[in-house]
């Protein structure tokens, strides 16, 4: 007769992944509030290096090919993004004032092509990509990361926008990961009919950067005066009761699902979908509650997300990195970004310490790989194991440079600014 007894411990690889994502949630939930009061360790910096701890360990752990199957990295990295987009475009106090974005609209129309540029060149030149790839890599480093930006972005909700330098980084962060994509369609472009602008230029000048750019930030304005409307002016005697979480969760995907279905910008949809609900009712008590819980979903996947670099990190996923590559991330990281910045800077009455700053802090982050994710997915790129070894480890530079100086620099910078500026 055989053994009728139940089995008490069944080994089952889903249950075990179950339990190691459930493990990770509690243990971001539970620290991340308190790293902050840590200035030489970012919760960013923490994350990754328990996800290097973690892929040392004898445990069951599986993450998603990059190279073969980017679908599933892309859908996680873009979930990251667009919940980070939302909560920076609540924190925007005064969006129609032009001196909100008098700073960031350089580094937006000057910094960042410039970035693009020089980093296509040295992938290019130095590291031996491809045109197609290079460009891509140019596309992918360009944007500042909104996920990894908190230290020095600007004040939350109700807050007045006190520092110039924060309210700069944090208004490219939030218009620069959507502007990016009209980059990253040129390299998927150049990679599927060649240099020649015959086969793309009209297309991508036409569709990429008009059509898409122009449906994406009215689907963005309007759905979030819609939204404003629903929750706040709805004929009835109060405001609905509804939960905190609900509405964030909608505030990023009704403008990022309907912009997407138009075929245009998401990213750029949810930020200005979510600057725009901002000045509907601005003291509203319900503005810090949604971006409270927008907080909350942007710490949680950004704990997973860097668990996951030091994941790959371990795995191999910087193998393919030879000594011109390293160089070239080392000089992306200190040289094109700061002097792209400055050179924007040139002919304006900005402050030099403002100037340095603001050129300094372009970090790089969660943003990156979804482009990078993107781009693989949607073509074919040659080299796409040096794509992936480059961009991670430019990411990883940035967490700990930018990671371990960003309180003692903004504080500085807070003090100089409120005896100078105020």
């Amino acid at each position: 007769m055989g053994n009728s007894y139940p089995v008490l411990f069944e080994y089952d690889f889903y249950i075990v992944q179950m339990l190691i994502f459930a493990c990770v949630v509690l243990i971001i939930l539970i620290l991340t509030p308190r790293l902050k009061s840590f200035k030489h360790l970012t919760s960013s910096i923490f994350f990754l290096i328990v996800g290097m701890v973690f892929a040392f360990l004898p445990i069951p752990w599986e993450l998603p090919p990059l190279t073969n199957e980017p679908l599933i990295i892309k859908r996680i990295t873009e979930l990251g993004v667009i919940i980070a987009l939302a909560s920076v475009g609540l924190k925007i106090n005064n969006p129609f004032k032009w001196k909100t974005w008098r700073v960031s609209i350089r580094l937006l129309l000057i910094t960042m092509p410039l970035t693009i540029l020089f980093t296509a060149y040295l992938g290019w030149y130095v590291v031996g990509l491809v045109p197609a790839s290079a460009l891509l890599l140019g596309a992918v480093i360009a944007p500042t990361d909104p996920v990894l930006a908190d230290d020095v972005q600007t004040s939350d909700p109700g807050d007045s926008d006190s520092s110039p330098t924060r309210l700069a980084l944090t208004t490219e962060a939030g218009l620069n990961d959507g502007l990016a994509f009209p980059f990253t369609n040129l390299a998927i472009a150049v990679a599927i009919v060649g240099l020649s602008p015959s086969g793309w230029f009209l297309d991508w000048l036409i569709i990429d950067i008009v059509y898409k750019i122009i449906v994406g930030a009215t689907v963005g304005f309007v759905s979030g005066k819609i939204l404003a409307f629903l929750l706040f002016k709805m004929p009835g005697k109060a405001t609905p009761k509804i939960a905190d979480g609900v509405f964030a969760i909608t505030l990023v995907f009704f403008p990022y699902s309907i912009a997407e279905l138009f075929s245009s910008y998401g990213f750029l949809s949810v930020f200005i979908a979510a600057s725009i609900f901002r000045q509907q009712q601005s003291e509203h008590d319900y503005q810090k509650r949604v971006h409270q819980f927008s907080i909350t979903m942007e710490q949680l996947l950004e704990g997973l997300l860097m668990l996951m670099i030091g994941g790959y990190i371990v795995f191999g996923v910087l193998k393919p990195l030879t000594f011109p590559m390293i160089v070239t991330a080392l000089m992306i990281i200190f040289i094109v970004r700061p002097v792209s910045g400055l050179i924007a800077f040139i002919g304006s009455k900005i402050v030099w310490p403002t100037q340095l700053v603001i050129s300094f802090f372009g970090i790089r982050g969660i943003g990156s790989l979804y482009y990078l994710a993107f781009g693989i997915y949607m073509a074919d790129f040659p080299q796409a194991d040096e794509l992936w070894a480059i961009t991670i480890l430019i990411i990883t530079i940035s967490v700990f440079i930018h990671g371990i100086s960003a309180k003692y620099v903004m504080d500085a910078v807070d003090q100089w600014e409120h005896k100078n500026v105020t």
